[in-house]
């Protein structure tokens, strides 16, 4: 799961970003509204955490601007019936009034992270891999196969692409966030270790060159 942090006040930036990725998430962080616009340009967000009162571009425009391609919790100050129905009707998703306990935004995040794939299949299947990411339960052949979250993330989006090649850095890009040790070791390794897993017949084929598909 890939989250988007904008909030510019920026301890409070960093200390949201350290709990998200200590519950296994990874995690960017824009400390403005253009920062953020400008990180989603590239990089396909599952939530964004949206501070409302943002320099350079305001929460509401980012907001209008993104809320098609990701899910958004507003997190704010603000906490006025009316300010609420504001946030939602410019079409956040959620609403988190400051101050406000943490496990509740972790909660948040994930339910919405569980809808961010409108038209996508709640459980992925593929090669006889099953892949439920409900409830993060893998197999093979009707098999359980235990995989830690990294590798679970990885073969999530290698399903997610229905067989169509995905390049080292478009993995790196949606499996490790922009502080984690994401190079292409660590990817080499973690895949290494997902083949085994998976078992025979191996089912990720590497493209030298090119990437990885499923």
């Amino acid at each position: 799961m890939r989250v988007l942090v904008v909030e510019d006040e920026e301890q409070m930036a960093d200390a949201i970003a350290r709990g998200l990725r200590l519950n296994a998430m990874a995690v960017d962080v824009a400390y403005d509204g253009q920062e953020a616009l400008d990180l989603a340009s590239y990089i396909d967000y599952s939530v964004i955490v949206l501070d409302r009162d943002l320099p350079a571009v305001h929460g509401d425009d980012v907001c209008r601007e993104l809320m098609s391609r990701s899910r958004i919790i507003m997190l704010t100050a603000a906490g006025q019936l009316h300010d609420r129905v504001d946030g939602l009707t410019l079409g956040a998703d959620d609403y988190l009034v400051k101050p406000f306990a943490f496990a509740e935004l972790v909660a948040r995040v994930r339910t919405l992270a569980r809808r961010t794939d409108r038209g996508e299949a709640p459980v992925l299947e593929r090669a006889g891999i099953r892949l439920d990411p409900a409830r993060r339960t893998v197999t093979r052949d009707g098999a359980d196969v235990g995989l830690n979250r990294k590798e679970f993330d990885v073969l999530h989006e290698l399903l997610r692409a229905g067989g169509k090649l995905l390049t080292s850095i478009e993995l790196r890009r949606k499996v490790w966030d922009e502080y984690a040790d994401g190079g292409t070791g660590v990817l080499r390794v973690t895949l290494t270790s997902l083949r085994r897993k998976l078992g025979t017949p191996a089912v990720i084929e590497n493209v030298p060159g090119r990437g990885y598909r499923l």
